[in-house]
């Protein structure tokens, strides 16, 4: 059993409070999801239960972990350059492979769905795809026989083939695991407990809600809950107002008969300031009243974005006509024959697992797309600093004229998208990779691109911010080529989607 006590956070840096007063308890068999937005603390947290000693450099902590013996296994976001640079033998020696016994490596293998042979290659770890990565090393976790399993984004730079396997393994692996993902189908498939992280009031206040229930009923509950609130706050302010109407309405007529009473009624004037010291004791009252009002609900995760009405591409326009007998990543042949043809209006998404090619396709049309003159294509790859030079503050990577005017209504637009104005000013290289994703669909929506090729344009947002933008991309009038893992973004945005495999790309849905 894992217990967290009263557990506030502050960086060191600049006393930012991540948590306050954050208490739960993880027992056996719990699958618990930490979800918010990116840099809300929800790593930090990880890591502080795991070894204190891997934040202690940049946060001051209170409270108490209780870990009660347990043992706990931690699968950090990336491996460090060092390890990237090992052979797959080297990193599981390192992990304690070579104390096992053959059946102990062989029980590990299955548990993770690979094959043993694996364990003694000589491969490097960066060469692995994304799935092989994510379970050799979650089999260095498990040699290390955890009771507790604390895995930061295991379902990132996974295939929707590894993602279904990971919801298999967290279902019944036997073992407490306290999670966080981005990736809303998996957490509705496997939390029963969501510890929600936010930043209010344009950060300067944290909240953290714990829910001994699954994901989707907590969206639920907190949606409707915020509507009940909401319909609260505003019944009670109109009816407060109505008594604050004639609450002045009393005041003022006192006042104005105090100040015509005749010199010559004394008494009269003495029941008036009576009556006056009465009328303020009931103001002082309302005043008390205001304070226990229901307050309009606080939320993190509304955000403001949309594309105009420029950013349409016609119908009956061909946007793309592509043909590759072979596609190859230097020498290396990725896939066989590739047909893609695109019209306006159209939006698809090419599936595939790990280093089938889908990036190295996606870059081939961002060079054929980004010249045309006839259409506006933006591209938005999965590393950031290949479209945005992130030296620039947000505000400087937006403004294309820099006029004050302009850079007034850029500050405007990244304040409804929940920036601040250190976020705004502060080199874009600072921000998360969920605001970094946002200022590259707030660049695309400003500048009013009609085709959009995005590489995983999902991963790195919440998955309280996801439906926003999949809302948004939805409507969108113009063209969308994407790659995505991503099962709810891919059911609700794409009409068309395409597998590609060694043999070639083929178009699976719709099926026809």
């Amino acid at each position: 059993m894992l217990q967290i006590k009263n557990l506030s956070m502050n960086h060191t840096k600049d006393s930012h409070v991540l948590s306050e007063n954050l208490s739960f308890v993880l027992n056996e068999g719990d699958k618990a999801a930490i979800i918010g937005e990116e840099g809300n603390g929800k790593s930090t947290l990880l890591k502080l239960i795991y070894d204190p000693e891997l934040a202690e450099n940049y946060i001051e902590y209170s409270g108490e972990i209780i870990r009660g013996g347990a043992v706990f296994g931690y699968l950090a976001q990336e491996i460090s350059d060092f390890e990237k640079e090992l052979s797959v033998l080297e990193f599981c020696e390192k992990a304690g492979f070579s104390e096992l016994l053959p059946y102990e490596v062989s029980e590990i293998a299955s548990q993770v769905g690979i094959e043993p042979e694996i364990f003694d290659s000589e491969r490097k770890m960066k060469t692995l795809s994304g799935g092989e990565k994510v379970k050799v090393r979650m089999a260095a976790v498990l040699a290390r026989r955890p009771d507790i399993l604390l895995l930061d984004e295991p379902s990132n730079d996974i295939d929707i083939e590894t993602l279904e396997w990971l919801e298999n393994f967290i279902n019944y692996c036997g073992l407490s695991v306290l999670f966080i993902s981005h990736d809303e189908t998996l957490l509705e498939r496997t939390a029963d407990m969501i510890i929600h992280m936010e930043q209010l009031r344009r950060k300067t206040r944290a909240r953290c809600t714990v829910s001994k229930t699954d994901y989707k009923t907590y969206v639920t509950e907190r949606l409707s809950g915020f509507e009940k609130q909401e319909q609260m706050a505003k019944s009670e302010k109109r009816d407060f107002d109505k008594k604050m109407e004639r609450y002045r309405q009393i005041y003022q007529k006192v006042d104005h008969q105090q100040e015509n009473i005749s010199r010559g009624d004394p008494h009269g004037g003495a029941l008036l300031k009576k009556k006056m010291h009465s009328v303020k004791a009931m103001g002082k009252r309302f005043e008390k009243e205001k304070e226990n009002l229901t307050q309009m609900p606080e939320s993190e995760d509304a955000i403001f974005l949309r594309f105009g009405e420029e950013a349409k591409v016609p119908s009956g326009k061909r946007v793309l006509s592509l043909e590759i007998p072979e596609l190859f990543a230097g020498e290396k042949r990725l896939c066989g024959e590739i047909r893609l043809e695109i019209s306006g209006g159209e939006k698809i998404c090419i599936i595939g697992k790990n280093g089938a090619g889908k990036t190295t396709l996606l870059r081939k049309i961002a060079e054929e797309l980004l010249s045309r003159k006839d259409i506006k294509a933006a591209y938005m790859p999965q590393n950031y600093e290949e479209g945005f030079d992130l030296s620039q503050s947000p505000i400087e990577l937006l403004a294309e004229g820099g006029t004050k005017e302009e850079r007034t209504r850029i500050r405007t637009y990244l304040g409804s998208i929940k920036f601040t104005a250190e976020e705004m000013s502060h080199p874009a290289k600072e921000l998360s990779g969920g605001q970094k994703a946002k200022l590259f669909f707030a660049k695309m929506a400003l500048s009013d691109y009609n085709v959009l090729i995005l590489d995983e344009p999902t991963r790195n947002l919440s998955p309280l911010s996801n439906p926003m933008i999949r809302e948004v991309l939805k409507n969108f009038g113009g063209v969308i080529i994407s790659v995505s893992h991503d099962r709810k973004y891919i059911a609700e945005v794409c009409e068309k989607v395409f597998e590609m495999d060694e043999n070639g790309l083929k178009r699976v849905y719709p099926e026809f």
